[in-house]
């Protein structure tokens, strides 16, 4: 995992796994089950990779044959996705932190405007919680900034956020990175452009409907 230059709130995570199954996603040829597969498994990756600094505190328990202290979580993350893509993320950040309690930011981007239509928000306690926010994608940036103003109105510090996705686009980045210049992103690639249509390029297509065989 390394900072990118241009955006110093970026980390790309480019572990050789995250990398193989990050082409096997862009791949046209990828169906349905083995793009919900890889989605899971690349999450799964990268949830380890950015959770080393999760805090622990000490827990006795026995073993078979003795009395141990080990160590647990003291406070696991609150696990945020943005729907509907990123559902296919959340059950590889939940395999590695079961603890973790999951909420919910549904906002889909309008395709005449580009911009951000929330139609539900459930969230658990996020206050002075550290917040794992998903989403496959960081397009234009303004779905993930207007999430963020979401988790702010709930009492969130942008600083305890660390938001994880698969494929950014440097536009994104830059307005994200703006709005939140305290919050890190974690990414496995930043690709070249936005096209006309607000894709990324050479991106991966639409993930909702490649994970739920919408169009």
């Amino acid at each position: 995992m390394h900072q990118n230059d241009k955006f110093p709130s970026l980390y790309i995570v480019d572990h050789p796994l995250v990398l193989d199954c990050l082409t096997r996603l862009r791949d046209v040829n990828c169906d349905k089950r083995m793009f919900r597969a890889c989605l899971h498994d690349i999450s799964l990756l990268m949830t380890y990779e950015i959770s080393s600094d999760l805090a622990l505190k000490d827990a006795k328990m026995n073993t078979p044959l003795v009395e141990m202290t080990g160590q647990r979580l003291s406070k696991p993350p609150v696990i945020i996705p943005i729907l509907r893509a990123a559902l296919g993320m959340t059950s590889g950040v939940e395999a590695l932190i079961p603890s973790a309690a999951t909420g919910h930011i549904g906002v889909y981007r309008d395709e005449d405007t580009k911009q951000p239509v929330e139609y539900l928000v459930k969230l658990p306690e996020v206050e002075d919680r550290d917040i794992y926010m998903v989403d496959p994608m960081l397009a234009t940036g303004n779905s993930a900034v207007y999430a963020m103003s979401i988790l702010e109105k709930h009492g969130c510090d942008p600083k305890r956020v660390k938001f994880m996705g698969l494929i950014a686009a440097p536009e994104g980045v830059e307005t994200f990175s703006k709005a939140y210049p305290d919050t890190k992103l974690y990414f496995a690639a930043l690709d070249s452009h936005l096209n006309e249509k607000a894709y990324i390029v050479p991106g991966l297509g639409d993930a909702g409907d490649r994970l739920f065989g919408t169009t």
